[in-house]
């Protein structure tokens, strides 16, 4: 049974917190791992090495940081199926959600090799006689991310590679019910040779939380996670005078009109729904019909029986489990109470077994339709494979639905008309719209946006959000030639 350490000042390191919590395979609950509960002394040593590198680390140019991350990228994908392998056995999805989800990784670290373009400044010549302003911009110090357990291999990546290239060093805190898929690439980045603290790796619970938000030498923290949790982050961390960005939770909307190609819809709100086990902040939750239902609504139900579930590496399996037995009870008890609350089950994946895998946290696609508007059940993030299907009269009344809700993170619609596209990305309250798309991903050259309670902060994570995020401005005023200057 392998014991995870924690990675500080280029060294493997025990934590100080002799408890452990077991890392489970969602699919079969075999242990894979022991994860330690971490403690604040743990990240003042991260901080401590983070904070001694970082003098020398932001003085060597960009050009140069940027060398790391070009190899950095050919060592991920010279890698990509065996932590692809590794992101099945500890979360749960299939092989092929795994190995996409690292390529956006990559992704974000192929972007971030442009940090000496993106980290230009400003320039004005003569603002008076012989005095020029310019700005440039400089790295903000030691950083963190608080990461979630539903991306273990591309959420850190939203970040990390911005945030060094930057100049600023940092600290990983993968959660502790997926922690080997980032031990296992911070294994691969000692190939790097990167100067020792620039990058270290804290495992941990709350307490290891709740010391990096605490931290005086750490300066600015990333968080993907629940709302609630975000909130929490948030607010501790600007009490703590840091900078935050929190991704939140969400219940991202589709509208489809009756214009809509209903094959190519059907199956694309049917990956949306149901990758990854409807874990992910921009799974297609509340599906909303305008006009005559019933062929997609037929459509959809039969997509939803004919998905095959099972574990992640199985070439056959389309959807795998949920992360938990907690997560799995969670999301069938929101089943049975968005019954209670008026809605009808047209698919129920609820108490069912995986053949092989009976002990595995499955949940079989499930629709739910006509739940009340203002149900508990109709407002709520599931996180799960659960689709809830409405039936509204028009587009407006649509919008008005959507903008209601307390979420923001995406909201899509299925149309041939180019009209009413433009007046849902128009009006539509969201930070990530999709016409004709199920998951409305940015790539990396765009942040990923998030509006109302989905995001806590002004700057998000990717693109240039993430080059402001993880640099500070300096505006320099100068005067240097005399024959220049006026004479009195």
């Amino acid at each position: 049974m392998v014991k995870l350490n924690n990675y500080i000042d280029g060294h493997w390191v025990n934590s100080y917190s002799e408890g452990t919590l077991e890392v489970k395979n969602p699919a079969n609950q075999e242990v894979i791992a022991k994860v330690p509960q971490g403690s604040v002394q743990d990240v003042q040593k991260a901080a401590e090495a983070a904070a001694k590198a970082f003098p020398e680390w932001r003085n060597i140019p960009a050009h140069r940081r940027v060398q790391y991350l070009f190899k950095l990228k050919t060592l991920l994908e010279d890698n990509i199926d065996d932590i692809s392998k590794t992101i099945v056995l500890e979360s749960g999805k299939t092989f092929g959600e795994a190995k996409a989800e690292m390529q956006r990784a990559i992704e974000n670290v192929e972007n971030a090799c442009g940090i000496p373009t993106m980290m230009q400044g400003t320039f004005s010549e003569d603002i008076a006689r012989g005095v020029d302003e310019f700005m440039i911009r400089q790295p903000v110090g030691v950083c963190a991310c608080i990461a979630p357990f539903n991306f273990p291999g591309m959420i850190p990546f939203w970040f990390l590679p911005y945030a060094i290239a930057c100049g600023n060093t940092y600290i990983i805190k993968p959660s502790e019910k997926v922690p080997l898929t980032m031990t296992k690439v911070v294994e691969l980045m000692e190939k790097l040779d990167l100067p020792t603290g620039v990058v270290n790796l804290v495992h941990g619970t709350k307490d290891v939380v709740d010391g990096i938000l605490q931290h005086p030498a750490i300066r600015a923290i990333s968080f993907v996670g629940s709302s609630n949790v975000a909130r929490y982050v948030y607010s501790q961390g600007a009490l703590y005078g840091k900078r935050v960005q929190a991704q939140g939770g969400a219940k991202n909307p589709v509208l489809v009109l009756p214009d809509a190609d209903i094959e190519m819809t059907t199956q694309i709100i049917t990956d949306s729904v149901y990758g990854c086990a409807g874990q992910r902040c921009l799974a297609a939750s509340t599906i909303i019909t305008v006009g005559d239902h019933k062929q997609i609504t037929e459509s959809l139900v039969e997509a939803a029986k004919g998905r095959t579930t099972g574990f992640g590496l199985d070439e056959k399996s389309l959807m795998g489990p949920v992360i938990t037995p907690e997560s799995k009870n969670r999301v069938e008890q929101l089943i049975q109470q968005g019954v209670s609350e008026g809605g009808r089950l047209l698919v129920d994946g609820s108490n069912k077994k995986v053949s092989g895998y009976e002990n595995g946290n499955f949940i079989l696609p499930t629709i739910i339709e006509d739940i009340p508007l203002s149900s508990h059940v109709a407002q709520t993030e599931i996180f799960g494979p659960v689709m809830s299907l409405m039936h509204l009269n028009d587009v407006d009344e649509a919008i008005e639905f959507i903008n209601s809700g307390k979420y923001g993170n995406a909201a899509c619609i299925f149309t041939s008309s180019g009209a009413n596209a433009r007046k849902f990305r128009h009006d539509a309250d969201a930070g990530n719209i999709g016409i004709n798309i199920g998951v409305a991903a940015p790539m990396a050259q765009f942040p990923f946006s998030g509006w109302k309670d989905s995001f806590f902060g002004d700057l998000h994570g990717q693109g240039m959000h993430s080059v402001e995020f993880f640099t500070q401005t300096k505006v320099v005023i100068e005067r240097w030639l005399k024959e220049w200057t006026r004479k009195f």
